[in-house]
């Protein structure tokens, strides 16, 4: 079996994008705003989805995506329509 990943709730896939963009580290990650770099990501992976935003901001937060989904789902897409990325 795998090493788990020391960030939480972000799987190979994701954290082989985020390398793409030079963050290999949970300060790396941190110190990003997660709006910001999911605004990135989704400029360079169109396919990238909203549940990526969701771990991105848990691990940020060592929270599980999940709950941030579930907690704080209408200000994410509320912040998402603002910055013109809102899912159709």
């Amino acid at each position: 079996m795998g090493k788990a990943s020391p960030l939480r709730g972000l799987g190979p896939r994701s954290l082989e994008q985020l390398a793409a963009l030079s963050i290999t580290s949970v300060a790396e990650l941190q110190a990003q705003d997660a709006f910001a770099l999911y605004a990135r990501l989704k400029a360079r992976w169109p396919g990238a989805s909203l549940n990526l935003l969701y771990a991105l901001i848990g691990a940020q937060e060592d929270l599980d995506w999940r709950e941030v989904a579930r907690e704080r789902r209408t200000d994410i897409l509320l912040r998402l329509d603002d910055m013109g990325l809102a899912p159709r």
